[in-house]
């Protein structure tokens, strides 16, 4: 999913289409006899229930499963776009994540993987980590948003000039991502992220896939284990256009959904896309 159609104006009239075209232990939570039916009792991300037999390892309060987790969930299960619409498409979500989609069409599917990573590491004050190359190859740093500078792209070349004071708030940070997500995509997401192996999955991690003209990516929002060490996992998406940043089903197993698993060599089947082996990744940073 690239970010093609709600920039294309700009780039054909800024002379850089051709350039962005190539983008866009511890015991047991004994919670195992709990069945999946319903997210009305459900709060948070980590209150999801995980299979029988299966329970959540410990995280330390800085690790990006821990913010993953405590994510709260909205009461109204329906995938809103970024207009205030309804999404066509209503069967694929388990949950909504409180999140907000922002007003233009620009949170799409690897976005809302780059703003998760980005909200855990602003709320745990992890700044210098905060950046995104754009398809371009240019880096967007933060901290120098925070200071004030702004991209200024004339043809192929991105320069930051300082026009606006210091600004380290949140509100600001917004306007930083909406400014990543832009002039990124799954494309760009290429040198940030590196293939792990499926045995390895930890909350975090990405499932990646770009594609011609578009990709997709979803997010690892949590992992769950049983005594013999098989994992499950739980996902999470938006999607073309902008659209609530939901949780989603498993297609292929409704009495686990919306727990997920699979083995090495295996694709990964999610309601709206199919990642081919090998698609899950880790960010390098």
């Amino acid at each position: 999913m690239q970010y093609f159609p709600r920039i294309i104006n700009s780039l054909i009239t800024s002379g850089i289409l051709i350039l962005f075209l190539t983008n866009c232990t511890a015991q047991p939570t004994d919670s195992s006899n709990t069945e999946i039916e319903s997210v009305v009792e459900i709060n948070t991300v980590g209150q999801i229930p995980p299979p029988s037999g299966f329970y959540r390892l410990p995280l330390d309060s800085l690790h990006v499963g821990s913010f993953l987790r405590n994510l709260s969930l909205k009461e109204d299960n329906q995938v809103y776009l970024y207009d205030g619409s309804l999404k066509y498409n209503q069967s694929a979500q388990y949950a909504i994540i409180d999140i907000d989609v922002g007003n233009r069409d620009l949170q799409q599917c690897a976005d809302a993987t780059m703003r998760l990573r980005a909200e855990h590491l602003f709320q745990t004050g992890q700044f210098d980590k905060i950046q995104f190359h754009f398809t371009s190859g240019h880096l967007a740093q933060w901290l120098k948003y925070a200071e004030g500078y702004r991209a200024k792209i004339s043809g192929s070349s991105v320069t930051w000039v300082k026009l606006a004071n210091k600004d380290t708030s949140h509100a600001n940070f917004r306007k930083y991502m909406n400014l990543v997500f832009s002039y990124c995509g799954t494309q760009s997401m290429n040198g940030e992220v590196e293939p792990v192996r499926i045995e390895d999955i930890a909350p975090g991690h990405v499932f990646h896939q770009t594609g011609n003209p578009y990709g997709h990516a979803v997010t690892v929002m949590d992992v769950v284990t049983d005594t013999t060490g098989n994992k499950r996992f739980l996902l999470s998406q938006s999607y073309m256009p902008a659209q609530s940043i939901h949780v989603l089903k498993n297609p292929t197993n409704s009495a686990s959904s919306p727990w997920y698993s699979i083995k090495p060599g295996e694709p990964l089947v999610t309601p709206e896309w199919t990642f081919p082996s090998g698609s899950l990744k880790r960010w390098k940073n």
